[in-house]
């Protein structure tokens, strides 16, 4: 593993010492051991779909499993979920005797139901459980989680297209509900898209699917988290946050911000 990989467990195990969890020095290099050697073996992994591999570095995936600091045995949910592309990772890494949640609201779950059809077919990721629910629906039981991951989807919780099929959408109550079901220590990250601050934020959504950084940290903050740290991991300086995510001279490409969030221990 490279000395960067190294130091992005460092510091997530840093930012969980730091919180109260107390972890010492030894558990904390086992930790980040174990956090690689699961991470590396999820994304080699020859049962993966060809087709996920071949996106792999462009999405930076391992960078951000690291600062998740995901490892084997943990709960993890991938909020809007999609098509499964993070929570076939998180499976991998959180092994057997983990489990993730695969959440998805009803119009994620429509965009993407072929490939969730394809990705859960036969039981090929038995520790994985899709739950699909409104956002005021979702039910998960109380410091039952050590991790949340948001991958370029925390900006849909103030996407209001003109059907109204996000109207049930709330981050509020999204993130009320995600604080009560993590663990004292628990981590969050999120990952998105770089928006410039100001405007409407359902406006800036609806024209662009960006969000502004500072709004998402102004949210989890609202609601409890903490700020813990940051990776520049997907800048890309070459985007001037103007134009449409999905806009060929820049899709793929994107300014893309990496947050974590811890819940504090009290």
């Amino acid at each position: 593993m490279s000395k960067h990989g190294y130091r992005l467990i460092a510091v997530a195990l840093a930012g969980l010492f730091v919180s109260g969890a107390c972890m010492a020095a030894p558990q904390m290099q086992d930790a980040a051991e174990t956090t690689a050697e699961a991470v590396a073996a999820a994304l080699a992994s020859p049962d993966r779909p060809q087709k996920d591999a071949a996106e792999d570095e462009r999405r930076k995936s391992r960078e951000v499993l690291l600062f998740l600091g995901v490892r084997p045995g943990m709960r993890v949910i991938d909020v809007f979920s999609a098509g499964g592309y993070n929570a076939e990772l998180l499976a991998r890494a959180v092994g057997v005797k983990g489990q993730v949640i695969a959440y998805n609201n009803p119009p994620y779950a429509k965009f993407a139901e072929k490939g969730i059809a394809a990705r859960y077919a036969n039981d090929r990721l038995g520790n994985v459980r899709q739950v699909t629910a409104e956002v005021g629906d979702l039910e998960l039981a109380p410091a039952s989680l050590d991790a949340a991951l948001f991958v370029m989807s925390y900006h849909d919780v103030y996407w209001r297209p003109a059907d109204g099929s996000w109207n049930a959408t709330s981050g509020d109550v999204l993130l009320a509900k995600l604080f009560k079901a993590l663990k004292p220590g628990a981590v969050v990250v999120v990952q998105d898209h770089v928006a410039k601050p100001g405007g409407d934020p359902a406006d800036v959504v609806d024209k662009l699917h960006r969000i502004d950084p500072a709004l998402v940290r102004r949210d989890f903050e609202r609601a409890g988290f903490v700020f813990d740290a940051s990776s520049d991991v997907l800048a890309h300086p070459a985007d001037d946050h103007t134009r449409l995510v999905f806009d060929e001279s820049i899709r793929g490409r994107t300014d893309q911000f990496v947050y974590r969030f811890l819940k504090p221990v009290p």
